[in-house]
């Protein structure tokens, strides 16, 4: 009984510490000193836990077309500022203030995430709080 019981709270301790090993700190993934600003079209939007992802066709100057990856916040915060599950759709021209991937990949942490109509919405940024204005 004693046995069953160390291997149940074992268990338990060890499941609990793999999940906060697997969340990331936002200076492990981005870097501070690299904010971008990008504008194009939402090809896809998952809005679910952990973290909502956005990923988008943007243009650059020569006209050549990338696909970029946006992290935003928790479905639950981003709701509380003001998101729903509708906020940002499939086809949508958005823009995104945020900051660039350490790993020089096309992936951004969004601040703020700004639509067509000129709404502009926090985007739950683990980097800090700022406010969408």
């Amino acid at each position: 009984m004693k046995l069953s019981r160390f291997f149940s709270i074992a268990a338990l301790v060890v499941s609990s510490t793999v999940g906060m090993l697997a969340h990331h700190s936002f200076d492990a993934e981005y870097d501070r000193n690299k904010p971008v600003n990008i504008k194009g079209t939402v090809t896809k939007v998952e809005f679910m836990n952990p973290h909502i992802w956005i990923y988008m066709d943007v243009k650059d100057e020569q006209g050549v077309v990338s696909n970029w990856q946006v992290e935003g916040g928790a479905p639950n915060a981003l709701r509380r500022n003001g998101w729903s599950a509708n906020s940002v759709q499939k086809g949508a021209m958005i823009t995104v203030d945020g900051t660039m991937s350490k790993d020089g990949s096309k992936t951004v942490n969004a601040r703020t995430v700004a639509t067509a109509d000129g709404k502009k919405l926090f985007a739950g940024s683990s980097e800090g709080d700022a406010k969408a204005k």
